[in-house]
C-alpha cells in the first residue's frame, strides 16, 4: 500500500511539474491568446501579420492593452485599423507596445529610478515611450501625450514578459 501511495505521489509531482513547464513555454502571443481580456489585441496582431514575429526568439517586453483599452478609442477606430489597407498603421501601433529585451516590473521601476523619475524606452517601431511612477503605479506616456497604467505585471513567457495596460499607446 505504501508503495502504491508513494508511486501516486511521484506521479502527481511529475504531472504538476509538467504543467508548470508547459505554462512557462507559452510565448508572448500565447499569453495574450490565453486571456479573454485580450481578444481585440490578438485579432489586431493577426491582422497586422505580427504573430510569427512575436512568437520569435525575442526577448520582448509587451505592454498589452486590454479589450477595454481598445474600447476607449474613438468609435470605429479598431474596425478601421483591422482593415487590410491599414495593416502598416496597425503594425506601427502594435509594435509601439513592444520593447526589445525582457524588462520585469522591477527592471522597469529600476530604470525609472535610475533616470531620476523617468525612463525613456525605445519601442520596436523605433519611437519612444516615457515611463514614470504615479504613486506606486507604473505610468506610460506615449508620443501624443496619452497615458496608460500597468494593471497587471510580470506575465512571464518563454520569449519575454507581458505587462497588461489600460489604454492603447499611440505613436506620432
Amino acid at each position: 500500500m505504501k508503495s502504491i501511495l508513494s508511486s501516486l505521489s511521484i506521479l502527481a509531482l511529475l504531472l504538476l511539474a509538467n504543467v508548470h513547464v508547459s505554462a512557462q513555454q507559452k510565448d508572448v502571443v500565447d499569453v495574450a491568446i490565453g486571456s479573454s481580456a485580450h481578444s481585440t489585441l490578438v485579432a489586431a496582431v493577426k491582422a497586422a501579420d505580427l504573430v510569427a514575429t512575436l512568437k520569435g526568439k525575442g526577448p520582448f517586453t509587451v505592454f498589452a492593452p486590454t479589450n477595454d483599452a481598445f474600447a476607449k478609442l474613438p468609435a470605429g477606430t479598431v474596425e478601421t485599423l483591422l482593415k487590410p489597407e491599414n495593416k502598416a498603421k496597425l503594425a506601427s501601433i502594435l509594435t509601439y507596445h513592444v520593447v526589445s529585451g525582457k524588462m520585469s516590473a522591477n527592471d522597469v521601476v529600476a530604470a525609472v529610478k535610475k533616470g531620476n523619475g523617468k525612463a525613456i524606452l525605445k519601442t520596436v517601431n523605433g519611437s519612444k515611450i516615457t515611463v514614470t511612477l504615479d504613486g506606486s503605479k507604473v505610468k506610460i506616456t506615449d508620443a501624443k501625450g496619452g497615458s496608460a497604467y500597468v494593471t497587471t505585471a510580470d506575465l512571464n513567457a518563454s520569449n519575454g514578459v507581458v505587462h497588461v495596460v489600460d489604454a492603447v499607446l499611440l505613436p506620432k
